[in-house]
């Protein structure tokens, strides 16, 4: 049992890892689509973060899987259910990421601007050097919250058939002369040992940006 679950770990391990390396990159991206001057990108940005926060990820992970073959008619592969879960996954944790890198950014006071304007500093360097940095500090509680919830919402997964974790738990525990209860009770413990990883790890972090406050 053990054995199943622990196999299983890893494609929950896999679906957290991917959608963190491409939705927080992501979510800055979609904060600098959101400031932009051209109203139709900042229109479309902000019309796509309402509807990522608005409806439920599980019905983005359908729309995602079954849209290709029943909007454009073409055929998908099995294997594009696990690609639909990151992409699903990615789109919906950038537009959270973006809305909370916007509440760290604007957060930081105006004299900041000013003073590296005096200094010289163009806009990408004021934003690299000086404003990035505090950014990160002030976000890092917020974050760290969204990272904790992607943890349990790897379980969503099998809205599309992939078995992760959660769902070979259940698997197990309603199969014939199985250990029921114990299959269940082992997949928390996983998800409770992981999740205070990640808050040990992101607590960590955050102390090591102390200098910045």
């Amino acid at each position: 049992m053990l054995e199943q679950l622990g196999i299983a770990f890893l494609k929950t391990l896999l679906i957290f890892v991917l959608t963190l390396i491409g939705s927080l990159p992501l979510g800055l991206i979609v904060y600098f689509g959101k400031k932009s001057r051209f109203a139709p990108l900042r229109w479309f940005i902000e019309v796509y973060i309402s509807i990522m926060r608005g409806t439920p990820l599980m019905l983005q992970l359908m729309v995602v899987y079954y849209g290709p073959s029943l909007i454009f008619g073409l055929t998908v592969s099995a294997g594009w259910r696990f690609g639909a879960v990151i992409t699903a996954f990615v789109i919906n944790y950038a537009a959270y990421f973006a809305e909370i890198y916007r509440a760290g950014i604007e957060s930081i006071p105006v004299g900041q601007y000013e003073a590296a304007q005096i200094l010289g500093y163009s806009r990408a360097k004021t934003f690299i050097r000086i404003i990035m940095p505090q950014m990160i500090k002030r976000v890092l509680p917020p974050v760290t919250n969204e990272v904790i919830t992607l943890v349990k919402d790897t379980s969503l997964a099998s809205a599309i058939g992939v078995v992760e974790m959660f769902t070979k738990a259940k698997q197990i525990a309603v199969a014939p002369a199985s250990p029921g209860m114990a299959a269940l009770v082992s997949a928390a413990v996983f998800y409770y040992i992981f999740n205070y990883i990640v808050a040990f790890s992101m607590r960590r972090i955050e102390k090591s940006l102390n200098y910045y406050m």
